[in-house]
């Protein structure tokens, strides 16, 4: 197969994930966003974590919502907790560190926004056990059948799970749905 041919298979497939997202992540998508907008108007604070690009990934939602998105807006509390905040953990097990962060930072009504290619993120386990413990909500935003974060979560936790098998098409189409997230919140502060 000529390299052209395979570029142009892979805007394709990148293309057609793309169209079959709505009708699975439009509900989930609008759930969560009513979730952290509740919590923003009640004086909480997203705190972002993910492994590896998905760190980057909850860099760059706490990033659009602590300045802004498409629209001028006052500042929202986002805070990206630091992946690598394991390195100086005492214990050092995976994911450590940000509990850590959580149990210093978190409170009750805010929430936990989780980021994991496959649901498989070892250090957001315990992350996620740490937002539970502290009455905080989690939203997580992973692809495949969403991995065993998603089998920890409770029924006021959200979890948007990106029909994908690649690697690839599903951080594409999370940070798609990073964006939306963003527009909707917006919508419902400022208005369409």
């Amino acid at each position: 197969m000529p390299l052209s041919q395979r570029i142009h298979d892979q805007f394709l497939t990148s293309l057609q994930n793309a169209e079959a997202a709505p009708d699975v992540l439009a509900e989930p998508i609008g759930e969560a966003v009513q979730v952290l907008t509740a919590s923003l108007m009640r004086e909480g604070k997203i705190l972002t974590c993910g492994q590896g690009a998905s760190a980057l990934l909850g860099r760059h939602l706490a990033g659009i919502l602590a300045q802004q998105f498409e629209k001028n807006r006052p500042g929202l509390a986002a805070i990206a907790l630091d992946a690598d905040a394991v390195a100086w953990a005492d214990d050092a097990e995976p994911g450590a560190g940000l509990a850590r962060q959580i149990e210093a930072l978190g409170h009750p009504g805010d929430i936990l926004f989780a980021i994991s290619t496959f649901g498989a993120g070892r250090a957001l386990l315990p992350a996620v056990h740490a937002a539970h413990e502290r009455d905080m909500r989690v939203v997580l935003l992973t692809g495949g059948e969403g991995g065993p974060l998603a089998e920890i979560l409770g029924e006021a936790d959200v979890v948007i799970c990106v029909p994908a098998e690649s690697a690839a098409r599903v951080m594409e189409t999370q940070l798609l749905a990073i964006h939306i997230l963003c527009d909707g919140i917006d919508f419902f502060l400022l208005g369409a």
